[in-house]
């Protein structure tokens, strides 16, 4: 009995100080939690940065490594491949290569083409896109930079934006917030989309003069 009595306050203390750890309490849980509710932002890649502007001008550039073609190959394919991009199926009449300088490798085409915001069923929503195209070949190499981006959107509605300037509509100082963290609305859709138009010509164009 008093040996007994001696180990029962041990196992009093024991029981007071062992118990199920709360997981889901715990400091490390509600950062795990913090971190699953953040959603990546779907704007991330038309925010700051997406849209270069030189001088004042919006222009983008593509440098591509052209490895065993001299300036004079690259120039004849970039001529075929600029030409195909006048006749597809969103160009607009005048679309066209506009100038060419066979003896520095130039070329300039004018594009002129439908740009899609959004096509539905009985909702059509678009904008007539006009930008230059301007590659410049020499061996091994191809540079090739979109300028002078202008929109004509609702012309024929009395509120039209009507034609307007990339400058004035796409760039950070127009389109983002002050924060730069968002797109503003109404206008977004025409960054979005000028991006998006941008990322897949550069990546055709690479794709064709590299093979």
């Amino acid at each position: 009995m008093i040996l007994l009595s001696l180990f029962l306050p041990v196992a009093g203390m024991a029981q007071n100080v062992w118990e199920r750890p709360d997981i889901a309490n715990s400091s490390v849980s509600g950062q795990q939690e913090a971190v699953k509710q953040e959603k990546p932002n779907p704007d991330a890649k038309y925010l700051k940065g997406a849209v270069t502007e030189v001088d004042g001008r919006i222009e983008w550039t593509l440098d591509v490594d052209v490895p065993g073609k001299d300036a004079q190959l690259i120039y004849d394919q970039m001529l075929v491949c600029l030409n195909d991009l006048t006749k597809s199926n969103n160009q607009l009449e005048g679309s066209c290569v506009s100038l060419v300088n066979k003896q520095e490798h130039i070329i300039v085409a004018s594009i002129k083409e439908w740009l899609g915001f959004k096509d539905q069923f009985l909702s059509l929503d678009r904008t007539k896109f006009f930008y230059t195209l301007k590659a410049t070949c020499t061996d091994n190499h191809l540079s090739l930079t979109m300028m002078r981006l202008v929109y004509r959107y609702e012309e024929d509605r009395p509120h039209g934006l009507g034609t307007v300037k990339a400058e004035d509509i796409i760039s950070d100082k127009n389109a983002l917030n002050r924060k730069q963290t968002k797109l503003l609305p109404g206008l977004a859709k025409f960054r979005r989309k000028t991006v998006d138009r941008k990322d897949y010509l550069f990546e055709q164009i690479k794709t064709y003069i590299l093979k």
